[in-house]
């Protein structure tokens, strides 16, 4: 498979890594507006062809599918394009700035009958597909109340850089440069995470919002810090569950973890997923009157970018689809408005 990289920035050398190591695919091409780092990108992983308009990749043509890792603005007119190519696209998350291009994109998707699928990175966690198995069959019984956070530390550590200077933090903090804080960056990761998790849809959301003082004026140079840095949620699922979902960057001693728990009428189940790896732990049958936890083996599943290449070999359409990420978007533009008015919201997702 001929591979085509749309945007080079920090998250395409993870593409890139990931997509080199998979047998029989070829990093044919690379795309970007600016000359200078679509150059050295393709300089250092290899690859022949690079382009500064994705009209110049098109008119050469000599690719068979694209990973789409440009911002999150671009990602609805560049996707559509590929679309209209007969391009199948692995975009990066999320799919669109809001619900209306999102949706756009998947019925255009659905209607080329392309293989379309986006990269919710945390699906290549093991044991998270291994909870949701336990779940699905039946083995906590009824989920009754589900946790997830989503916990990062580079507003108060160095550890990833000086959000201070770097614009690749600073402009994550801002609205005017396109970002929906910490609730547009990592909210549908944990979305995500806590839904398919817990094999439950979302039907209600009530949603908190918080940005706090970070600079005088909260401004540095061209950048005004106003984005969500911390949000907290509950969320109704359609089975009647209850969940409670937060993140912040603000979160001291974490540097990027996921944790989810999920509690059902006959057991309970914990993910940790972290830069040390990944954990699932069990409080089950006769555990549950000591409450005493079992740390169980969650196994090896397939990357998504092992995944994605599958189904475009084979034609089989994968999961998560732009369908699946327009209803996470939904869920999260409801979100900001249920902070502006201070109201619970129905969601209606299909968020699977």
């Amino acid at each position: 498979m001929r591979l085509l990289i749309l945007g080079t920035g920090w998250m395409a050398q993870e593409h890139a890594r990931q997509f080199g190591k998979i047998k029989g695919v070829e990093i044919v091409a690379a795309v970007d507006v600016d000359a200078a780092r679509v150059g050295e990108f393709a300089d250092s992983f290899g690859i022949p062809n690079r382009f500064t308009t994705l009209e110049e990749a098109l008119k050469w043509g000599g690719f068979d599918a694209v990973a789409n890792v440009t911002p999150d603005r671009i990602h609805h007119p560049t996707t559509m394009a590929l679309i209209a190519a007969g391009k199948p696209v692995l975009c990066e998350k999320p799919l669109a700035e809001n619900f209306g291009k999102a949706n756009e994109m998947a019925d255009a998707a659905k209607a080329a009958g392309i293989v379309n699928m986006v990269n919710l990175t945390y699906r290549n966690v093991a044991a998270l597909q291994k909870a949701r198995a336990m779940v699905l069959a039946g083995e906590i019984g009824t989920v009754r109340h589900v946790e997830a956070s989503y916990l990062q530390s580079w507003l108060v550590s160095k550890f990833w850089g000086d959000w201070r200077t770097d614009p690749k933090w600073l402009w994550r903090l801002s609205r005017d440069h396109g970002s929906n804080g910490v609730l547009g960056d990592v909210g549908i990761h944990i979305l995500d995470f806590a839904s398919y998790g817990a094999a439950l849809d979302i039907d209600h959301v009530f949603c908190r919002l918080r940005a706090f003082d970070k600079a005088p004026g909260n401004r540095i140079g061209e950048y005004g810090l106003d984005a969500n840095d911390s949000f907290a949620m509950t969320l109704d699922f359609a089975n009647g569950a209850f969940g409670v979902v937060h993140a912040s960057r603000w979160a001291t001693g974490h540097f990027n973890e996921l944790r989810l728990r999920i509690y059902g009428d006959r057991g309970g189940l914990e993910v940790v997923h972290n830069l040390e790896g990944s954990e699932l732990k069990a409080c089950m049958g006769a555990n549950i009157e000591t409450a005493k936890w079992q740390v169980l083996d969650a196994g090896t599943v397939p990357t998504n970018y092992q995944r994605f290449v599958d189904a475009v070999l084979s034609g089989v359409q994968p999961e998560p689809s732009f369908h699946h990420a327009a209803e996470l978007q939904k869920v999260l533009d409801l979100a900001v408005v249920s902070d502006e008015k201070r109201a619970e919201l129905r969601a209606h997702a299909d968020t699977q």
